[in-house]
């Protein structure tokens, strides 16, 4: 594992420098470009020693056939577009224009990576001599051997790049990744171990990626999930697509506003796993008044949080669960209508548990987060009868300092929330209420708390401020500063009183 991580810190470091002054959000397409063509590269030489040595199964086979790759679900490298002719060529001046062409080709070749790859190498802006120092660098990564070692180490930098990235965009970048942990503890949460799961916001399509990973940690079969999901933004969709592809993750996703232009209308998920963007006011919710969506209420056209949390139940499948990541101004605000919305979403029974998050969980945004768990039907028999109640689980204590700025969840945190749901959801499950943590409420207390889904009135714990900023992050920055404050004063009092001595007055 620490083998791993330094791995990423040294290209990252390395892949960062030379940057220069290009802007993250151009420079992350070249650099993952880069890791996903030597990937496929690796991939395809693994395949093409095995059929030029012709042993056993291969005896025989033609290694310049593509249909030899397709069948063992390994994309088609083109001849000029491998990765050791292009690396070979990297102190060229025309290197640019040859990596552009190689990704035409293998374009090309692989119906499926169709419109995916970049192709913005040969830009003039560009610095070459960088370009191929990063190929260089990006060369002396190992993909090849047992495949699914070489694609968790793929998976695992990838990965990393893209929080990187989001990192180093600021703001912007938290539209195209959702931290690894939020997405851990909501898969972990959902356990979607089959049947159809959806992301109508997918961004790169983490949601995906870990829903597989749970699978595979389960013994599950990969085959057993269907995957469909919808981005706005063509150049994050293909990220998307690159990070699918990357793992052999087969998936429906298409390109459209969601809220706007649903492409998946007639699908019912069994799983939901979303973080749409917080607070949006530009939603276009003017033209979508009359919406059959909105089955509890018509959402304010100047916030679209109670639009997803209404699109996201609508794809509900009739047993389905949804985990979706939202603000935490959803879940007391009364701004155009959404009270009256929380209100009636409360008395139809279908929301499930609340979780606060912590502060700087996310790259993009200091707003505060919370996660929604919404149910179709809470008497389905597959668990426990639910239907009086709500789980609120306040985990604002939770979660590690990664860096000056960022927290994650460890692990531990995630089982420790996930085991606190199962447990309480299941059947013949211990659960029991911690106060500060964890609380579940009747409907009756719940009304007689004005449908405010807020844990931290539930749990025993102060309401989350306006600001985000946790009742005991505030008593600590006070408690130091009185503490700074009484130690100046202390020191200047000792300071008069011995001025005051050295000149005969002493008290």
């Amino acid at each position: 594992m620490t083998d791993i991580k330094d791995l990423e810190k040294t290209l990252w470091t390395a892949a960062d420098k030379m940057r220069s002054n290009m802007d993250a959000a151009e420079y992350k397409h070249i650099v993952l470009g880069l890791i996903f063509l030597k990937y496929i590269s690796d991939a395809f030489k693994d395949m093409h020693d095995k059929l030029v040595a012709g042993e056993g199964e291969y005896a025989g086979a033609d290694a310049e056939d593509p249909d030899e790759y397709l069948a063992h679900n390994i994309f088609f490298v083109p001849e000029n577009a491998r990765w050791a002719n292009l690396q070979a060529k990297a102190k060229q001046p025309e290197i640019g224009k040859l990596l552009d062409g190689a990704m035409d080709e293998i374009e090309k070749r692989n119906p499926p990576l169709k419109g995916v790859l970049p192709k913005l190498y040969a830009d003039p802006e560009l610095n070459k001599q960088r370009l191929g120092e990063l190929i260089d660098l990006i060369g002396s990564i190992g993909f090849g051997g047992d495949g699914h070692k070489s694609k968790d180490l793929l998976g695992r930098v990838y990965e990393y790049f893209l929080g990187q990235f989001a990192d180093a965009e600021g703001k912007k970048g938290g539209q195209f990744y959702t931290p690894a942990s939020i997405v851990k503890l909501l898969v972990e949460m959902l356990e979607p171990y089959k049947g159809r799961i959806y992301d109508g916001c997918c961004g790169s399509g983490g949601m995906f990626v870990q829903s597989e990973k749970f699978i595979e940690e389960h013994q599950g079969k990969l085959g057993d999930l269907s995957i469909y999901g919808q981005e706005s933004n063509p150049t994050t969709l293909r990220l998307a697509k690159m990070n699918l592809a990357i793992r052999g993750i087969d998936a429906k996703i298409q390109l459209g506003d969601t809220l706007l232009t649903d492409k998946h209308k007639d699908l019912k998920a069994d799983y939901i796993l979303a973080n749409p963007p917080f607070n949006v006011s530009d939603w276009s919710g003017e033209q979508l008044r009359e919406d059959a969506r909105w089955e509890y209420g018509v959402p304010p056209t100047g916030n679209a949080n109670y639009a997803w949390l209404q699109h996201f139940l609508n794809k509900l499948s009739p047993n389905g669960t949804a985990g979706i990541v939202l603000a935490n101004g959803s879940m007391n605000s009364n701004t155009g209508n959404e009270g009256e919305i929380r209100k009636n979403l409360i008395e139809a029974g279908v929301i499930d548990c609340m979780v606060s998050l912590p502060s700087q969980l996310f790259y993009n945004t200091m707003i505060p987060a919370c996660l929604w768990f919404m149910a179709r039907n809470k008497t389905n028999g597959k668990y426990r009868n639910r239907s009086n109640e709500i789980l609120f689980i306040d985990a604002r204590k939770l979660g590690v300092m990664v860096n000056r700025r960022n927290k994650e969840f460890a692990d531990e945190d995630i089982q420790t929330i996930a085991n606190t749901y199962h447990q309480w959801r299941n059947k013949g499950g211990n659960y029991v209420d911690i106060a500060g943590y964890c609380k579940v409420a009747t409907m009756d207390e719940v009304r007689t708390n004005n449908y405010v889904l807020m844990p931290g009135g539930y749990v025993g714990t102060e309401l989350e401020e306006e600001d985000g900023i946790p009742f005991e992050e505030k008593m600590k920055a006070l408690t130091k500063k009185l503490t700074e404050q009484f130690t100046k004063s202390a020191e200047l009092e000792k300071a008069i009183r011995d001025n005051l001595k050295s000149i005969g007055y002493e008290f």
